[in-house]
This record gives structure tokens, C-alpha cells and sequence, in this order.
């Protein structure tokens, strides 16, 4: 980019030259600094130099020099935060991509060079190599500063990144560090007027010889200009000077490239569904964060670039006109937006006029039909932090007015607008901000501000919502007032510990009254995890940040993902609280935010930032290392959370919609589980009620109607059930997993599960993860706790017999084994109560068979009496499924049963008799065959008889899908003899209508004897005559049904068919032909067609010359 024109103009000589640049310069190690060098500096970090030629007449060269000297930043911190981020590292290279980093190698590789500083105006070259087999880079830098601030940069490089490039870095590094090596050079207006004319007119022809393809057009311009009387540039004192600094009305800001800036936005937003863009945008808002916290005004400039370009997103306007939500992400990143613009708005040291600008931009943007709203149904103006004693009669009523009041539309932007009405200007927020020291004693007025105590002499912060005073402690670290956010937060967590005493004082008095009544009603109207300004959170951030163990760095990486090495925290006393540690205060106050009982808001999206931001809340406690310190304060505060009331969600009452406290329950039984079992255990039993789920269900019924979980469409409002639910079978399993070993525990937590999970397909989970548990490769198992695993199974059994899912096939083969785990007995109870677990397919195909099968015996090793007693309890399941449901079971309880001639008797009876009860032709037909390959040829002729008499075929329908089963039977009664072919030839007559399918059985029946077949048992001399009994019966059958299909085709006959009618007649002659006088009838047959549909004159035609 172009270095800007000159700052100001300059008409008025300062004095001779100062030739040693360096007078003046930081003194030796050890020794005091000048005076003249104090000054200078104090002189250039606040007055424009304007503003010191206006209020000296005449200001000595030597103090010049030293404020000229000063005057460019002198730490490399801000050089680091205007050269870092900007764009996420990728993974192994994040140190070689950014470029303070790239700028800090050029300047310890010797690449900067050629170094001035003429006034306020630094230049110089860095030469960076080039890649492999390229010539080394030159690139000439300019920069440009006013009171230690960088107000603009140029490079030749080009640099189209948010912040400054490693050559800019490099120089301004140089300066800082080499400051006395730079050469020093007044303004060059200060040296212009020592010359006199013929010395300027030199210098000008130099200047213009040296670069008169780029100034030449220019310098004509300019000197046309100057020589025509009453020009512009005639009239204006002085002239432009590009090294004097800046003016008194020159804003002082650091340089920020604001087109880069709207560009990088725009399109990292038109890129919104890449992690990559959201991660980049997150990196801009703590970059803005980075600038609030030095107090830089360009934070909320960027702030503003960066509103600007969310706003003109083309699908805000898309998703609105389709009536749709935003995208997870897009929807994190308005949030973050809406939170910083409160930061900036609370600001405790901006201007009003400041304040005003901002909050009119944010009225302007609030009235935009795109402007996205805050999702949830949460009020700003909620209930004060006042140690009340219970709700007042009507509050109810009183909070639904005051959310009504704030209208319908509550933007993004409604908190930081809101925020414009809060300031700092009270007594006692000052002074709490103040000191450590701040007590009743000390403000002179005991009586009046005795409110604003607790008992122990603390302050107190009353008189505003919690989020309201949460947001101010975030407002004063991002704005780089860390003691005094804590001061704060301390007075915060002094007011919610009165509240909570007094709560309990409350609860107390109506305790019998709301445990008979077994309800409550939501004594929290905003819940705090999940709220918009995350209150907890800004809380536990600023408490934990005092108790970092390392020193505060650059850190070039806000973002660093996995990488991070884990934080250590160690215990910083609280002044004026003995015994008190900002550790255990931010261990207190999350508990307290995470154990409120609360409402579950309303809205996909707000009901899902409740969840993310208790497992946010729950990662920044895992970082803590727990000692017997923090051990105490998990203790007190799980009890105080059991004996909350309808205040805490572990309380003994809750209310219907709260919101549950498993995902918080598990993260306190595992810390005080080694500590506490018993309280640990309490807790965890607490947390596992889902109350939305209990006052569904109908009274009495422990289990609901069975479903894989329970459907959202009952619970509308309730779009994030399934993930509670399954945070409750995580609490559950780690219960079950710790009491391994422990019966009492055991069957506690059992009891629990039954009463409180209501999805099968969890409850299955836990079965499996018990019954792994308890079976520990290379040590014996749990009985117990593979007892419970077997009872949960047999429960989702029960839940799931009557609603099939694809499921339940796993789970019945799984119940099999995990009974055989535990012995023979359990397997013949499953075995013996199957009416109730399984369906008889089930129980025939899998449990009679898995629990019999040679795995299965050798992991029991029976002896063979236990052997044959589970044998014989697999036949009688067996035998009662293929009763109860003989088409799906017979088949199965036969193959069962075969070893054991009466049982298979039996089955084989079974059978029968469903056959005479409406046993269908194809399962019958199964059997039949099944006792043909059992070497049962007579069996197996019966139950084909018996399925020949339930079967109809058409005479259309030649493709049947019994027609290989009738074929089949057809073989087996010829390879049986006479007999029993002159038995199934009338079943086959009734059955059978299709012509082809009977000239088909005909001729096989004539190609060999009855009898001569593999299975027969009487042989006979000849094959039998088409023309004889029994044949000619099947013959005169097929006749007639080709005599009938033929009139049937022929009603609605279409010509493209006419071929196929010719082959169907030629099939039929066939078999007329096995009649004695067959040629005679076929005649008659084809004379009677002609007759009948001599219309067809075209297929009657075709008819007479194949047939004649």
C-alpha cells in the first residue's frame, strides 16, 4: 500500500541540524536517566508534535530530536499483536507461518539494512531469501508513527493479510531493539528551511532527476500550481511534510488495514461451512479481545468492520425469507459477536461520545429485518442479586409483564443496547473496585449501608440481575482491569452465598408442605449455564486466570487446538477472606451455576447451548488438579446441592421441565468417589431422575410402552431428549462400573436404572457394558454384577416384545450368552419363562438353539445328565413355540427334536394338526420336504397330499411360485408306487387349472414306471399309459383346461400376441395326441375355434397354416 500524504503542514524552522543522532539516547545499565530523556518521553507518548510547536515558541533541536526519538513504540508486544493470527497455522507449521515469527528470523539473520528514521517517518530495506534456486528478495519498508503508535505501513511485498507483514515486523523489531544504530534525521521540513534558494532549487532537480519517470508529472503540476497567483496552494500557510507527525486533530491510533479487513471477513463468511472459516473468524474475535485488553481503540473498530460484514451475509436474508435457522456455527459466531459488543459498550474508560457512536451503529443494525434474534427465552432484566427469602406472592405473573415488556423481538444486540443504560459512577461499585480492604468500618455510615454487607463485614454487589454483574467482571478483564474483575467477583460470590442461605432457610420452613405436594415450580426464572452472557463462565475464566501457574507469554496461538499443553493451577488467597482461594471460588461458583435447578429454554439452539456450555464449564474444572483443599469444597457443596430444594437440581422435589443434572453428576462422583463413596454414590442416585419423562408415563407402569427411546413428537419442545438421555446411561454405567465388586451399590444403582431409564436401546447398552465389566479377561467374573447385567436384558426384553426392532435379534443372541456366563440355571429360567422374553420364532430359532449349540456345551461343561436336562428343556421351548405359532416353528422344533424319537413324534404330530387348522401349502410343503431328506418318504407323501388339498392354481398362472413344490410332490408319490399315484392324481385335478403345468405332470408320469424311483418301495412292469387309469383321468384334465384357456385368451386377444397363441395351440396338440383319438379331438377343437371367432380373420389365417 502507498504511504499516506503528509499529516500536517509545516512553514517554520526549528533550528540547525543536530548531527549526533544518537545524543540522548538510554543511558548505560545501572546509571539514571536523563532528565531531558524522562520528559521526551512522557512528552511523546501523549501530545501530538503539533501540539508542542503550538504551546513553545521555539523548541531547542536537542529536545526535538529526543521527542522525535520517543516517539516510536518502544514494546514489541503490540508489534506481536498486529503481526500474529489472521488465519489458523496449520498442523507443523504454525511458528514458520506467522509472521512476527518470520519478521523476528529476517531481523536475527542480519536481512534488515539501510535504516533511517527522518522525523516520524521510519524506511528501510529487508532482504529475505528466496525458494530454492530463486534470487534473494528486496523489499523497501516504510512506517510511519505518532506517539509510540504505528499509523501507517508500506511494502513492497504487498502484503494482503489482515495485519502487518514480516518486513514491517522486521524493521519496527530493528528499531526497538537497535535504537541507537538507526540513523536520526529531524522532519525534513526542518532541514529544507536552512537551505537557501539556489541550495532548494539543487535539491529539487536532484529529487526530480533521480525519479522522473514516477514525480516528473507531478513536480509540474505542483510548480504550475505554485506559479499561478491566487491558486490554492498559494493560499495555505506552509506546506505538507510527511515526516512531522501528526496534527492536534489527528485521530492516534495504531494502523489497521479496514478494506483487508471487510475483504478476509466477507469471504471467510461466504466459506461458513468449513471448520477452517469459523476458526479463522473465532481467531478475528479474540484478536479483538486481545485489543480491548491493551486498551487499544482499534478493538472496537474492528469490532465494527467485522458486525458490518456478518450483516451483509447474503443468507441472512436467504434464511429468513425460507423461514429457516442458521447453521450451528454461524449461529456460535453471532453469539461471540453479541457478547463482545457488550464487552465494548460496558467499557469502564471509554468516552461518553464514544459510547454514544457505538450504541447508535447498534440501534441502526437492531432495526435490520436481517439482524438475527437470540434464540432462548431468557429476560435481561431478571431477578437481582438479593438474598431474598422466597419468591413473592405473584412473581410469576410480575416476570411474564416485565418478558413481555421487552418485546417479541430481542436481537443478537439486545444485551449490548441494554448495557448502554449500566455505568460505573456508583459509591459502592467504586470502592469495591477499589481495594481489598473495603469493609462496613471503612465507609462512615454503618447503618445505611449495612445492606451492602454480609455478615463477615464482605461487600456485597446487589441490585442488578446476576448476568448483569457477571458481564461487568467479563468487561473488566477483557478490558485489562484483572485485580479489579476479581475485586468484583469476589462481592458477586458473597451476595450468591447470603442468597443461598437464605434459600435454604426458606426451604426449610416449607419442606413438609412442596415434599407432600411432590412438585415445584421454577424458583430460577433464566437459567445461568446456557444464558447469552454465560455468567458462570465469565466468573470461572476470571477466577481461574488469577491462578495460573505460568507466566503470562505472547501467545501467537489463542486457538492452538490439541496441541495445548495441560494448564497448572495453584491456590492465590483471596485478600480480606482468610482461608479462601481463588481456585476453590472457581471451583464454588461453577458447582453453584451447574447444580441451579432451571427450565429448559425453549428452542432447538438455545437448548443446545445449555449443553455446550456445561460441558464447557466441566472441561475447565477437569483442568483442576483436585488437592484436599478443593476435596472440602467438593463436599460442602455437594451437600448443600442435596439439600437445595426446589433451588438445586439435586434437590428432593423437581420441577417437571428442569433441566438434568446428569452430565454435572458424573464429573462429582468421579472426583469424590475416592474421597466420599457414600455422597458420591447419593449424588449420582439424585441426578439419575429425568422428570420430563416420569410425569408422561402413565401411574403404575415402571415400563412404557417399549421404543428404541422415547419419541420427540410427545415431548416437542424438547429437541436435545435423546442426548440427555444418553448422558444419563454414561452417569449410570460409571455407577455400575465403580460398585463392581460391591453388591449393596449393585443393586442400589439397579433399582435406580429401572426406575429412571426408559429407552431400551440404552438400557441394552448398559447390559452390555455391565456384563463386559464383570467379565475382565484373566480374572473371574462378577456375579453379581453379571446377575445385573442379565436382569437389564431380560427388562429390554419385556420393554421390547411387542414392538419389533432391528435390533432385537442382537439383543435376544446377546441375552443367550450372557446366561451362559453365569451358568446352566440361568440359561433353562430364560429357557423355561420364554413367554415373556422372547417371541416363538425367536425362542425356537435362537434361544433353544444358541443354548444348545457344542460352544455352548463345552463353555458349561455339563456332565451328561445336566447335558440332557437342558436338552430336554430346549424340546419342550421347542415343542411350546411350534403350538403356539406352527408356520415359523415347526420346522425348527423338528430339526431340534431329532435325536429324541418321542419329542419328534410329538413335533411331527404338532404338524398335523395345524395342517388341519390352516397350516399354509408352502410351509407345509417345507416340511414334507424336510422329511423326505430325514429319509421319511411315506411322512413326507402325507403332509404333500395335505398341501396339494390348500393349493389353487389358476389356469394363467404357469409361473406360481408352488409349482416347483407340485412338481416335487408329483415325483415323490411316482417314485412311491401306484398307489400313491392314483391317490394324488384327483388332488391334483381339484388343485390344479393351469394347462401347461398338468400336460407337464402328465408327461413325466409316463417316461417310467411308478415305483422305480429311489424312495419306492414296489416295483412295476411298464410305464403307465396316458390312456389308463389313473392317467387318463389327468389326461381328460388337461384337455379340457387347454380347451378352456384357449376360449379365455381368445376374449381379449390383441395381435401382438397372435404368435403366442399359435405356440400355446401347438403345446395342446401335444398333448391331445396322447389320446387315442387325440388327432380327432384337436380337429374338432381348432373347427370349434374357427367357428366361434371367425371375426379374427388374421389369426384364424395364422391358425390354418400351421394346424391346416
Amino acid at each position: 500500500m502507498d504511504p499516506p500524504a503528509a499529516k500536517r503542514s509545516r512553514g517554520s524552522p526549528a533550528g540547525p541540524e543536530e548531527r549526533d543522532a544518537g545524543a540522548g539516547a538510554a543511558r548505560g545499565r545501572g546509571r539514571p536517566e536523563a532528565l531531558l530523556d524522562l520528559s521526551a518521553k512522557r512528552v511523546a507518548e501523549s501530545w501530538a508534535f503539533e501540539q508542542v510547536e503550538e504551546r513553545f515558541s521555539r523548541v531547542p533541536e536537542p529536545v526535538q530530536k529526543r521527542i522525535v526519538f520517543w516517539s516510536f513504540p518502544r514494546s514489541e508486544r503490540e508489534i506481536c499483536m498486529y503481526s500474529s493470527l489472521g488465519y489458523q497455522p496449520p498442523e507443523g507449521e504454525q511458528d514458520a507461518r506467522v509472521p512476527f515469527t518470520r519478521g523476528l528470523h529476517l531481523l536475527q539473520s542480519g536481512a534488515v539494512d539501510r535504516v533511517l528514521q527522518v522525523g516520524f517517518h521510519l524506511s528501510g530495506n529487508v532482504r529475505e531469501p528466496g525458494a530454492p534456486g530463486e534470487p534473494e528478495h528486496l523489499y523497501h519498508v516504510s512506517i510511519s508513527f505518532d506517539r509510540c503508535k504505528i499509523t501507517s505501513v508500506s511494502c513492497g511485498c504487498d502484503n494482503r493479510d489482515l495485519f502487518y507483514c514480516a518486513h514491517v515486523v522486521a524493521l519496527s523489531l530493528y528499531r526497538i531493539r537497535h535504537a541507537r544504530q538507526v540513523e536520526l534525521r529531524l522532519p525534513i521540513s526542518e532541514t529544507l528551511s536552512q537551505m537557501n534558494r539556489d541550495q532548494l532549487q539543487k535539491f529539487v532537480q536532484y529529487l526530480i532527476s533521480a525519479h522522473h519517470t514516477e514525480v516528473l508529472p507531478t513536480a509540474q503540476r505542483l510548480a504550475d500550481e505554485i506559479l499561478l497567483l491566487g491558486s490554492e496552494i498559494n493560499l495555505v500557510h506552509g506546506a505538507p511534510d510527511p515526516t512531522a507527525g501528526a496534527g492536534i486533530e489527528d485521530a492516534n491510533c495504531w494502523h489497521l488495514d479496514e478494506e483487508q479487513i471487510q475483504e478476509q471477513v466477507k469471504q471467510l463468511l461466504s466459506n461458513g461451512g468449513y471448520y477452517g472459516a469459523s476458526q479463522q473468524l473465532r481467531s478475528m474475535f479474540s484478536k479483538v479481545r486481545e485489543m480491548l485488553r491493551m486498551r487499544d481503540s482499534n478493538g472496537a473498530r474492528m469490532l465494527i468492520l467485522m458486525t458490518e460484514q456478518f450483516l451483509q451475509d447474503p443468507r441472512l436474508a436467504l434464511w429468513r425469507q425460507q423461514g429457516a435457522g442458521m447453521t450451528d456455527k454461524c449461529r456460535q459466531l453471532w453469539d461471540e459477536l453479541g457478547a463482545l459488543w457488550v464487552c465494548v459498550i460496558l467499557s469502564p474508560h471509554c468516552k461518553p461520545e464514544e459510547r454514544a457512536g457505538w450504541l447508535q451503529l447498534l440501534g441502526t443494525w437492531n432495526k435490520l429485518d436481517v439482524c438475527p434474534l437470540e434464540e432462548g427465552n431468557y429476560s435481561f432484566d431478571g431477578p437481582s442479586l438479593q438474598p431474598t427469602m422466597a419468591p413473592s406472592p405473584g412473581s410469576e405473573e410480575q416476570e411474564e409483564g416485565e418478558v413481555a415488556a421487552t418485546g417479541s423481538r430481542h436481537t443478537v444486540f439486545g444485551r449490548a443496547l441494554q448495557a448502554g443504560d449500566l455505568h460505573w459512577e456508583d459509591s459502592h461499585l467504586q470502592r469495591i473496585l477499589a481495594g481489598d480492604s473495603y469493609s462496613p468500618s471503612l465507609t462512615g455510615t454503618m447503618g445505611s449501608d449495612k445492606s451492602a454487607f454480609d455478615p463477615q463485614g464482605r461487600p456485597l454487589w446487589l441490585g442488578e440481575p446476576f448476568p448483569t454483574a457477571c458481564a461487568r467482571v467479563d468487561t473488566l478483564r477483557a478490558h485489562g482491569y484483572p485485580r479489579q474483575a476479581l475485586r468484583l467477583a469476589g462481592a458477586i460470590i458473597n451476595t450468591l452465598r447470603l442468597q443461598r442461605r437464605h434459600q435454604l432457610e426458606s426451604y426449610k420452613q416449607q419442606k413438609k408442605e412442596l415434599l407432600q405436594k411432590g412438585a415445584t415450580c421454577i424458583t430460577n426464572p433464566e437459567g445461568w449455564v446456557g444464558h447469552p452472557l454465560d455468567p458462570i463462565g465469565c466468573l470461572c475464566r476470571a477466577l481461574l486466570e488469577a491462578c495460573r501457574l505460568e507466566e503470562e507469554t505472547l501467545s501467537l496461538y489463542p486457538d492452538s487446538g490439541p496441541e495445548k499443553r495441560k494448564v497448572a493451577y495453584q491456590h492465590v488467597p483471596v485478600p480480606g477472606s482468610p482461608g479462601e482461594s481463588y481456585l476453590a471460588l472457581a471451583l464454588e461458583v461453577a458447582l453453584l451455576g451447574l447444580g441451579q435447578q432451571r427450565a429448559l429454554p425453549e428452542g432447538l439452539y438455545a437448548q443446545d447451548k445449555v449443553v455446550r456450555n456445561e460441558e464447557q464449564l466441566l472441561a475447565l474444572l477437569e483442568e483442576v488438579d483436585l488437592d484436599e483443599r478443593l476435596v472440602q469444597v467438593l463436599r460442602k457443596q455437594a451437600g448443600l446441592l442435596l439439600e437445595g430444594g426446589p433451588f438445586s437440581g439435586f434437590g428432593e422435589v423437581l420441577f417437571r421441565e428442569s433441566v438434568p443434572m446428569h452430565t454435572c453428576a458424573r464429573y462429582l462422583f468421579t472426583a469424590l468417589l475416592p474421597h466420599d463413596p457414600d455422597l458420591a454414590y447419593r449424588l449420582a442416585l439424585r441426578a439419575m431422575r429425568l422428570p420430563v419423562l416420569e410425569t408422561a408415563l402413565p401411574v403404575g407402569e415402571p415400563h412404557p410402552t417399549p421404543l428404541d427411546s422415547i419419541p420427540s413428537n410427545r415431548f416437542p419442545r424438547w429437541f436435545i431428549l435423546g442426548h440427555l438421555e444418553t448422558r444419563q446411561c454414561e452417569l449410570a454405567s460409571a455407577m455400575l462400573t465403580a460398585a463392581k465388586g460391591d453388591p449393596k451399590w449393585l443393586h442400589v444403582v439397579l433399582g435406580s436404572i429401572q426406575q429412571n431409564i426408559h429407552s431400551p436401546a440404552l438400557l441394552f447398552k448398559l447390559a452390555q457394558d455391565a456384563c463386559k465389566t464383570a467379565t475382565p479377561a484373566g480374572a473371574p467374573p462378577d456375579s453379581t454384577l453379571l446377575g445385573i447385567a442379565l436382569e437389564l436384558g431380560l427388562q429390554v426384553m419385556r420393554m421390547t416384545l411387542n414392538t419389533m426392532t432391528w435390533r432385537r435379534r442382537e439383543m435376544v443372541r446377546w441375552l443367550v450368552s450372557c446366561a451362559t456366563e453365569i451358568g446352566p440355571q440361568a440359561l433353562m429360567n430364560i429357557m423355561q419363562n420364554w413367554y415373556s422374553l422372547f417371541t416363538p420364532v425367536e425362542a425356537a430359532t435362537i434361544v433353544a438353539v444358541t443354548g444348545t449349540t457344542h460352544a455352548t456345551l463345552m463353555r458349561l461343561q455339563l456332565d451328561t445328565a445336566r447335558r440332557e436336562e437342558l436338552w430336554a428343556c430346549a424340546r419342550t421351548l421347542a415343542l411350546q413355540c411350534a403350538m403356539k405359532d406352527p408356520q415359523n416353528c415347526a420346522l425348527p422344533a423338528l430339526t431340534l427334536c431329532e435325536k429324541n424319537h418321542a419329542a419328534f413324534e410329538a413335533a411331527y404330530q404338532i404338524v398335523l394338526d395345524a395342517a388341519a387348522g390352516g397350516l399354509g401349502h408352502a410351509h407345509l410343503f417345507t416340511v414334507a420336504r424336510y422329511m423326505e431328506h430325514r429319509g421319511l418318504p411315506l411322512r413326507a407323501y402325507k403332509l404333500a397330499t395335505l398341501a396339494l388339498a390348500q393349493l389353487s392354481i389358476a389356469f394363467n398362472q404357469d409361473s406360481h411360485p408352488a409349482v416347483n413344490d407340485v412338481l416335487w410332490a408329483c415325483s415323490l408319490s411316482h417314485s412311491l408306487g401306484r398307489h400313491e399315484l392314483s391317490a394324488i392324481v384327483p388332488l391334483i385335478i381339484r388343485s390344479i387349472h393351469c394347462a401347461p403345468m398338468l400336460s407337464d405332470i402328465l408327461r413325466r408320469w409316463t417316461l417310467s414306471a411308478p415305483g422305480l424311483g429311489p424312495l419306492g418301495a414296489r416295483r412295476a412292469a411298464k410305464p403307465l399309459g396316458a390312456d389308463r387309469a389313473p392317467l387318463c383321468q389327468l389326461l381328460d384334465a388337461a384337455v379340457a383346461a387347454y380347451i378352456t384357456t384357449s376360449h379365455s385368451r381368445l376374449t381379449h386377444i390383441s395381435p401382438r400376441h397372435y404368435g403366442d397363441f399359435i405356440e400355446f395351440l401347438g403345446k395342446a396338440r401335444e398333448t391331445f395326441l396322447l389320446a387315442p383319438d387325440g388327432h380327432l379331438q384337436f380337429a374338432q377343437f381348432l373347427e370349434n375355434l374357427k367357428q366361434t371367432y371367425k371375426g379374427k380373420k388374421k389369426l384364424m389365417l395364422l391358425v390354418r397354416e400351421r394346424f391346416g
